[in-house]
């Protein structure tokens, strides 16, 4: 027969639904394909009709012995029943064989039965048996059989892809359904039809109504996506997946949904729902405190503005005539005049109250008993508790201080002596480029490598050993604009006072402070910037000043402190100052050109040309001096600028002949007897240094007291940072919609693959099944996840120290711990990353829904941030302000670049370059999506193989997680380098 030679000869596999003789009788296939024909007593030598089943049908049911014998039923001769007739039945309670030695049945033996014959069951398999007949029924009208069709496509010729042994060993490979293969009908590979070839090229099982199909009957196909093909079925049964379980495609068991996600009947993924609820209530909370948070503000105020409408109305009602109410008991017009006095209604307030009373090197006034306001009591009383009794201020004596910096030919500054006393107002004068903040500088030990000596209260010694004694006021008003005046103080007084004082005289010293400043009615005011400002001027300027005050110094430096000023706030500032001094504090400022009123109230001038001394002494003592040496000062003229056109070698206008240089003026000093005075008061200075070896040992005691602890200074940053960020919430805000529109976008990217990311050559002996491969889409993920984070946290990241580096190295000069400050920074953010992370990693998984558990995908992520954060913290170290958001972007945006996805990591190691992409943190957070995502599927597919071919390890989970907080404390630690060494590494 025709059939019979495309079996035999052609040697395709075994096709049990492909007649190889004439039907004789009752036949059918068995659950094991076994062709099973009803045989009779002129078959053999038996009483009875008996059912032979045989596993190879080339041999033909009706010509051999072989195989599993069972008894029939029924009575009657094969002869004259159809093929179908079942009324004849088959006991299959017990399998016999045939001996034909002594032509009887026995109870069959396995061992002596073929493989294929073992497998016979005698019990009919429907399915089987409808086919067989319908190939038979075809072949006997000559027509093609098409149930028996080896390949749905005409023509094709199937490759046999399991032996018997193999399917009698592992059977029906993991995650396939089998529902045709046996022993007999072993698995098979036919060549796709058009419509599914290309279907296989795109990446997809050939379906047919919604259902998973072979390219021939005999052609396993994958476990469906949405059901599951258990292994104890022998890959013959498919079930879907039932609720609270999804089954991805070749899921041999239905894989439990974590507690809290939703997972409908036929699911392929996940939903997970507790992050979605936890996200909308965090969102929620967070939006109900911010309105409560508006209404409340809004009801204060207008009820603040209510209060003081009143009370105007009152006032107004008591008195209309405009003029107001002077006490009986003091007759203000006949006051003796007195050399500070100015007319007042209310007389002077603040510190300004101390302006009536002489200096402290005249002056032996109890302050106590003095009559000065509570508020400027409570200050000085203060100061004395900071102090411990001791006199309030610092006296420096200099002498040959000299700087020259490194690679200049010429020195900054030479030849510098003089001394500055205890509770005097003194000018440090010049030209620009005359040497004042470098003289400044070198005095206040903020330069090194410099020459000369310096000694405090006549101890010689470093000056930054006393740093915490002073105090610095930089010309730009460095504070925070997102703090209150009264916190911007608050703060540097915890910081800086003696650790043994209660927050309760912490915080009246800096009421003290606030009131003497006059600050009292702008104290719960915010700062603001210089752009946005919220107070004026003139009170950033006192809130700088306040900032140090509150410090208890005994010493106050101040550069330029009236630049910028209109002359009536210059002038308030001065007046200020003066009184600070008349308390007791050295006060130190460089100022440039005073007018008249703010020059007479200096008590001395430093006046420096070149880098060198032209003039040192009291300001009273200026005049004489320079007419000395032939200037002769206008009658009415400000001798604040004209002393400035001198020393600027711009006098001709004061000298009509004689020389008017700079070098003149120099030399001029090098031999006055000033100069020599103040040189014999030096050595007398160091020749009595033993007397002042107590006041020594006291001042050290102060100094070991003063500042809080390490532990309490990261406690208050981290407080100061967190209410930085609560004022800023429209940045915060803004962040948060950025990491849940780049959330949405990438997972609306990746949704329509329904979680399916990975595919890949499946396990042999199934290999030639296999459709497309996608090995790409795990990494791509990781790539635009790693660009999404650092897009969406670079910029932010550069703000928590980019803002803040001038206020940084103003505190840290003031004695500020460093380590403390760079902790908290980092501290305070991490709320930030938390809630930035959970609405990201939320959305994605959301949309993606990749098969990753929601806590490995967030907490990968939250490492990314925590990476990208330190690296911003880098950049802003060593690029300026205005440039760092960009630059820190696109340097996040390289380093999700270099994650192994575009190009290859394999590539890369062939190139020998892989050390470059591990150093990003990319690669590590791209190789731990590749684990989780690729590895569980290692039943069905050869993930080995991918690994190979991609170059990512799938086993190293952990690793790549602390690799990841390794690399993002590595930046963190460099930031902190980048810290410390300051100016010297930004790039200009």
């Amino acid at each position: 027969m025709t059939n019979q030679l495309t079996q035999n000869y052609l040697a395709i596999p075994q096709d049990p639904f492909l007649p190889q003789d004439v039907s004789q009788g009752p036949v059918f296939l068995d659950t094991q394909a076994c062709l099973c024909g009803l045989r009779g007593p002129r078959d053999l030598n038996s009483n009875d009709p008996s059912w032979q089943c045989i596993g190879n049908q080339t041999q033909g049911v009706y010509s051999v012995t072989t195989g599993k014998w069972f008894n029939s039923v029924g009575k009657g001769s094969k002869e004259k029943l159809p093929m179908w007739d079942n009324t004849s039945g088959i006991d299959t309670s017990r399998a016999l064989m045939y001996k034909t030695q002594n032509d009887s049945f026995v109870d069959a033996s396995l061992s002596e039965l073929t493989v294929w014959d073992r497998a016979c069951t005698g019990i009919n398999q429907t399915s089987f048996s409808t086919s067989y007949y319908g190939a038979t029924i075809a072949l006997q009208r000559n027509e093609t059989p098409v149930d028996a069709a080896p390949c749905w496509r005409p023509g094709a010729i199937p490759i046999q892809i399991q032996d018997d042994s193999s399917w009698t060993t592992n059977g029906c490979s993991e995650g396939f359904l089998c529902a045709n293969n046996t022993v007999n009908s072993l698995p098979q590979f036919c060549p796709p039809i058009t419509d599914c070839q290309i279907a296989r090229l795109a990446g997809f099982t050939c379906s047919f109504q919604g259902r998973n199909i072979g390219m021939g009957p005999f052609e396993p196909v994958v476990c469906q996506q949405g059901y599951y093909c258990p292994t104890a079925s022998e890959g013959r049964e498919t079930f879907i997946c039932p609720e609270g379980t999804y089954c991805q495609p070749g899921a041999p068991t239905p894989t439990p949904c974590s507690f809290g996600s939703r997972c409908p009947e036929g699911s392929t993924f996940e939903t997970f729902l507790i992050p979605i609820v936890v996200l909308l209530i965090t969102d929620v909370l967070l939006a109900v405190g911010l309105l409560w948070y508006l209404l409340r503000r809004r009801f204060l105020q207008s009820r603040e503005k209510h209060s003081n409408g009143i009370k105007r109305q009152n006032t107004f009602a008591r008195g209309n005539s405009g003029y107001k109410e002077i006490p009986n008991e003091t007759d203000h017009e006949i006051l003796p005049m007195q050399a500070t006095y100015m007319p007042s209604p209310d007389g002077w307030v603040g510190f300004e109250a101390a302006l009536e009373y002489p200096s402290p090197q005249s002056s032996t006034l109890d302050f106590t008993e003095s009559g000065f306001s509570p508020q400027l009591r409570a200050f000085i009383e203060s100061m004395r508790k900071a102090t411990e009794g001791a006199r309030f201020g610092l006296s420096f004596a200099y002498s040959d201080l000299s700087f020259q910096p490194k690679g200049s030919a010429k020195p900054i500054l030479q030849n510098v002596t003089g001394s500055i006393d205890r509770g005097s107002l003194t000018a440090v004068m010049g030209g620009s480029g005359a040497g004042k903040s470098t003289f400044v500088n070198v005095l206040m030990g903020k330069i090194t490598n410099t020459g000369g000596s310096v000694m405090i209260n006549n101890i010689p010694g470093k000056i930054k050993k006393y740093k915490k004694f002073i105090g610095y006021v930089p010309q730009d008003d460095i504070v925070l604009p997102e703090l209150t005046v009264y916190e911007n103080i608050l703060h540097s007084a915890r910081v800086r006072l003696p650790r043994a004082w209660s927050d309760t005289d912490i915080q009246a010293h800096v009421n003290s402070v606030i009131d003497c400043l006059e600050l009292s009615h702008v104290r719960n005011s915010l700062v603001g910037s210089v752009g946005r400002p919220v107070i004026s001027g003139g009170q950033r300027k006192r809130v700088s000043i306040g900032m140090e005050l509150a410090a208890a110094p005994m010493a106050i430096f101040l550069d330029e402190p009236t630049s910028g000023l209109d002359a009536t706030a210059a002038s308030s500032i001065m007046r200020t100052l003066k009184a600070i001094a008349r308390l007791g504090i050295s006060v130190i400022v460089i100022i440039h050109q005073p007018r008249m009123e703010i020059f007479e109230m200096l008590d001395d001038l430093i006046l420096l040309a070149s880098g060198q001394i032209l003039y040192e002494g009291p300001e009273a003592g200026v005049q004489d001096f320079f007419e000395d040496v032939g200037f002769a000062f206008p009658a009415h003229g400000n001798y604040g600028d004209v002393v400035t056109d001198i020393i600027t070698g711009n006098g001709r206008a004061y000298k009509r002949t004689g020389d008017i240089s700079k070098d003149s003026l120099i030399a001029h000093w090098a031999q006055s007897r000033q100069n020599a005075s103040i040189r014999e008061k030096h050595a007398s200075l160091r020749s009595s240094r033993s007397s002042v070896a107590e006041n020594n040992s006291k001042h050290r005691e102060l100094l070991r007291k003063r500042g809080a602890p390490h532990w309490k200074q990261f406690w208050l940053c981290l407080r100061r940072a967190m209410l930085q960020q609560w004022r800023a919430k429209s940045s915060f805000a803004f962040e948060m919609i950025l990491a849940s529109i780049a959330g949405l976008l990438l997972g609306l990217a990746e949704n329509s693959k329904k979680g399916v990311l990975f595919t890949g050559i499946y396990n042999a002996p199934y290999d030639v099944l296999s459709l497309a491969t996608d090995t790409r889409s795990v990494p791509e993920l990781a790539l635009l996840t790693a660009i999404a984070i650092g897009l969406v946290s670079a910029a932010p990241g550069v703000r928590v120290f980019s803002e803040e580096m001038l206020l940084y190295r103003r505190e840290a000069e003031a004695g500020h711990s460093r380590i403390a400050y760079f902790l908290a920074k980092n501290a305070c953010v991490i709320p930030r990353i938390v809630l930035g992370c959970m609405h990201f990693t939320t959305l994605v998984l959301l949309l993606a829904v990749p098969i990753i558990p929601w806590g490995t995908a967030f907490f990968a992520n939250l490492v990314y941030f925590y990476c990208i954060y330190g690296l911003a913290s880098c950049v802003s170290m060593i690029v300026r302000r205005e440039d760092a958001p960009l630059f820190a972007t696109m340097i996040a945006l390289i380093v999700g670049i270099l994650s192994g996805a575009a190009p290859p990591l394999a590539s890369v190691q062939d190139w020998h370059m892989e050390w470059l992409w591990r150093a990003s943190p990319g690669t590590w957070l791209a190789e731990l999506y590749f684990g989780q995502l690729v590895e569980p599927f290692r039943y069905l597919y050869n993930v080995d193989l991918t690994a190979k071919a991609v170059g990512f390890h799938l086993d190293w989970h952990y690793r790549n997680i602390l690799f990841l907080f390794i690399i993002g404390t590595i930046y963190r630690v460099l930031a902190y380098i980048g810290l410390l060494a300051g100016n010297r590494m930004r790039l200009r």
